[in-house]
């Protein structure tokens, strides 16, 4: 998919992790950052799909409950909020950011020699016609037996702490660990660009 002409509509995303801001960027936009600041754990979905729809969605609406809606309806250039989630689905459990270092090395030993499922959301908003757009994404990934020395500068690192499920694929430590990846690491990253890329393009009404 070709990708939307940068100039013709802004971007904020509704995000503070590193991750989605390194991928946005790659996909050639130029955004500014805010945050939700809700209460992720209030918020509790049966399935894990519903639960990063959901959240992503509350994220969206908590951001624009910070913004004079009426000035970007106004702006003759559209402006599109990006937010998203994602939850780790381990032996059938949903796991969200670890709540301290012992539960992050749990999750992450139980990775070892096995596979975790990365269960994301993107919800793109365009402020100017109230358009809303948004889909699932889910990826495998399979790893090695992972030393538990390894584990340990993970933990001391203190990056784990801030992920869904502890899981931090592409990190230098996991990497050499990973046996395989049945999806695209984009989307283990939180902003799958072919998805974010189609669900732009949706709120534009270009497709």
């Amino acid at each position: 998919m070709a990708p939307s002409d940068p100039s013709s509509f802004k971007i904020i995303l509704g995000s503070s992790s590193s991750s989605r801001r390194l991928i946005l960027t790659e996909m050639g936009y130029q955004f500014t950052v805010m945050t939700a600041d809700i209460d992720e754990k209030a918020i509790r979905m049966q399935t894990p799909e519903e639960l990063v729809m959901t959240l992503a969605e509350a994220k969206a609406e908590a951001i624009m409950s910070k913004l004079e809606l009426d000035a970007y309806k106004e702006d003759p250039v559209p402006t599109l909020l990006i937010t998203a989630d994602q939850v780790v689905v381990h032996g059938g459990l949903i796991r969200e950011k670890p709540t301290s270092k012992e539960e992050a090395r749990e999750f992450i030993k139980g990775y070892s020699g096995e596979h975790a499922s990365t269960v994301g959301s993107v919800f793109v908003t365009n402020l100017k016609t109230g358009i809303r757009k948004g889909q699932c994404d889910k990826t495998e990934v399979y790893f090695h037996e992972i030393p538990d020395e390894v584990i340990d500068n993970l933990i001391e690192e203190g990056h784990v702490l801030k992920v869904a499920g502890g899981l931090l694929v592409e990190h230098p430590l996991t990497w050499p660990f990973v046996e395989a990846v049945v999806g695209t690491i984009d989307s283990v990253m939180g902003l799958p660009k072919t998805l974010t890329e189609s669900l732009i393009q949706q709120a534009l009404e270009l497709i």
